[in-house]
């Protein structure tokens, strides 16, 4: 995957990373790391706000991945050609209609809104006791809920950058990601307003598929 520089938005932690910086290094299985942190970063990025032309154009390199190989290539290599036939403005308009329009969006991002049915419920509340005991501060200014989707990818790539263990890792994905993040895939492959953000969802389905086994998820 192309390199990527992400930083958080509503969360710190109180550790030594703060922000999630993509490189590659010689190791394999280091390379296997910093894929997997880029991958939730790219995510993050996506969804976090609307895409602008400096992502869109980085999102493009990914049409030259050859399509020939697994479904994440393939996932990746049509998110590439989105980017590049989608207009800046139509892109915004999507996001808009799927995210936010006149009092909520087709989508709403959120754990606890796919977990229970409602806002702001129990789920949440245990995502904040797991932030807490990993290091995780929220940022004073920041509104937004912890369970936006965005912000969960967000963790799991300070928790790959940081070396945390497999187990931790684990920890943290299966009650908060691996728990709804397929059903909001797939409901935003099929969203009316969807079109460069179908090819999002594509990627972020196949990226999920290689995390449960990468974790050992059943």
């Amino acid at each position: 995957m192309p390199e990527l520089q992400t930083s958080t938005s509503n969360l710190e932690n109180t550790g030594p990373a703060g922000q999630v910086a993509v490189e590659w290094h010689e190791n394999p299985l280091e390379q296997e790391q910093q894929y997997r942190a880029a991958a939730y970063g790219m995510l993050a990025a996506l969804l976090r706000d609307i895409p602008d032309a400096v992502l869109l154009d980085q999102v493009a390199t990914f049409a030259e991945i050859d399509e020939g190989g697994d479904e994440m290539a393939l996932a990746m290599s049509l998110l590439g050609l989105a980017a590049k036939r989608c207009s800046v403005e139509s892109i915004n308009d999507e996001y808009h209609a799927l995210f936010i329009g006149i009092g909520r969006g087709e989508l709403l991002p959120y754990g606890s809104f796919y977990l229970t049915g409602f806002l702001m419920e129990k789920p949440l509340g245990d995502l904040r006791d797991d932030l807490g005991r990993l290091g995780f501060e929220r940022e004073a200014e920041v509104c937004e809920p912890e369970d936006h989707v965005a912000a969960l990818c967000e963790v799991m790539a300070m928790l790959i950058q940081e070396g945390s263990s497999i187990e931790t890792q684990r920890g943290f994905f299966v009650p908060h990601i691996n728990s709804w993040f397929e059903q909001f895939f797939s409901e935003m492959s099929a969203a009316s307003n969807a079109v460069f953000f179908r090819a999002v969802a594509r990627f972020g389905m196949a990226f999920m598929e290689i995390e449960k086994r990468y974790l050992s998820v059943e």
